[in-house]
C-alpha cells in the first residue's frame, strides 16, 4: 500500500477524554470517534475501550482493516518511547501499560506512542500555526502546563523519553506543592487548575461576582470557556489573574527562548483557545521585555490552529514518519 492509498488512525488519549480520527494519505480527516476516557476503569478496560474507539472510527468512514497503515498515538504522562509503553499516566492511574504492543497486536499494524503535546506541537509544525519553521516551541498550558519542541523537523526528545517540560521548571523557591511532588513548578502559578483555584477564592469574596454566578466556587466548575465569559461580563479580578498567569510563562519562555532560539513559539490548550489574545498579548510583551537585544524580534508568538485535531495529527504524522510514508 503506498502514497494516498494509505489510511492512518491518529489517537489523543487525554485525561478526560479520547478522540480517534481516521485520516487519509494526505492526512484529511474522514472519520472521526469521541469518547469518555474513565480512566476509573482501570488500565485493561481502558485498553479495550481504545480499541473499540478506533474500529468504531473506521466504521464511520467505511475503512475495511486492510487499509490500515498505521496508527499514532498522543498520550498524557511518562512514556518509553522506545518500547512503546506508557510508564504513569496519574490522570488516568494508569502504570505499565504495553499501549504500542496491544494496539498493534490488536490491528496488526504499526504503533507509534508519543507524548500528547510533542504530538500537538508537531501537528501544528507540519499542518498548522507553526509549518515552514525552523524551530517551533509549543506551550500548551491546561490541567497542567506541556512544552514541546520542534528542531529542523524533528522533535526534540530524550534517550527513552519526551523533554520539554516547561510546567516543571521552578520559579518559585519553596513554592505551593506541585502534583510531580516538588515545589515552586510553573505549574503551580499558571496552569488552568492553579488559575481556578485562585479565581475560587476570588469568587468566595465577592471579587468576581459573574464568575460566582457562572461556576460558584467549585474549581471543578471553573473551567476555561466560563473564565473567558467571566471576563467577557467584566470580572475584572478574574481578568488579572488569567493575565498574571500568563505573565509567568512567559517569564519561563524566556529561558527557552535564550536557549533554543525559535523562530515560532506556538501557545495551544483549552485556556488558549478561550482566550488568546490575552494569552499572545501578555506572552510576547513578557518575551520582548526580558529577551536580551540579540533574540529580540527574532521570534513570533502564534495561537495553534488545529484544535482538538493537533495531538491526532501529529502523533499520525510521527507513525507515517517512522515507517517510511
Amino acid at each position: 500500500m503506498k502514497g494516498n492509498n494509505r489510511i492512518w488512525v491518529g489517537f489523543d488519549l487525554g485525561g478526560t477524554k479520547m478522540m480517534a480520527a481516521v485520516l487519509d494519505g494526505k492526512f484529511r480527516v474522514i472519520g472521526t470517534r469521541r469518547r469518555k476516557t474513565k480512566g476509573e476503569a482501570g488500565a485493561k478496560a481502558g485498553v479495550a475501550r481504545l480499541i473499540e474507539t478506533i474500529n468504531q472510527a473506521l466504521d464511520e468512514a467505511q475503512i475495511s482493516r486492510a487499509r490500515l497503515a498505521g496508527i499514532g498515538m498522543g498520550v498524557p504522562g511518562m512514556l518509553n518511547l522506545d518500547t512503546g509503553v506508557l510508564k504513569h499516566a496519574p490522570n488516568l492511574g494508569w502504570r505499565d501499560v504495553p499501549l504500542g504492543k496491544d494496539l498493534s497486536r490488536a490491528f496488526k499494524v504499526p504503533v507509534v506512542i508519543a507524548n500528547d503535546v510533542d504530538a500537538g506541537t508537531y501537528g501544528e509544525y507540519r499542518f498548522g500555526a507553526a509549518k515552514g519553521a525552523r524551530c517551533v516551541v509549543g506551550v500548551f498550558p491546561g490541567t497542567g502546563i506541556g512544552g514541546a519542541c520542534v528542531y529542523e523537523g524533528k522533535l526534540l526528545r530524550g534517550k527513552v523519553g519526551s523533554c520539554m517540560e516547561i510546567g516543571h521548571v521552578p520559579v518559585v523557591p519553596n513554592g505551593a506543592l506541585c502534583g510531580c511532588g516538588r515545589n515552586g513548578c510553573l505549574e503551580t502559578l499558571a496552569s488552568r487548575l492553579a488559575i481556578s483555584a485562585e479565581l475560587a477564592q476570588a469568587a468566595y469574596r465577592g471579587e468576581a461576582p459573574n464568575l460566582l454566578r457562572l461556576a460558584g466556587t467549585d474549581i471543578a466548575n471553573i473551567r476555561s470557556g466560563v473564565i473567558r465569559e467571566a471576563i467577557d461580563a467584566g470580572d475584572r479580578t478574574v481578568e488579572r489573574i488569567v493575565r498574571r498567569a500568563a505573565r509567568q510563562i512567559g517569564w519561563v519562555l524566556i529561558g527557552t527562548v535564550h536557549q533554543l532560539a525559535p523562530d515560532r513559539i506556538v501557545l495551544g490548550g483549552g485556556l488558549v483557545e478561550e482566550m488568546p489574545g490575552l494569552f499572545m498579548d501578555e506572552i510576547t510583551d513578557t518575551l520582548n521585555k526580558g529577551v536580551t537585544d540579540a533574540f529580540r524580534g527574532t521570534f513570533t508568538v502564534v495561537a495553534a490552529r488545529l484544535g482538538d485535531y493537533a495531538t491526532a495529527l501529529g502523533a499520525a504524522a510521527q507513525a507515517a514518519d517512522r515507517t517510511g510514508a
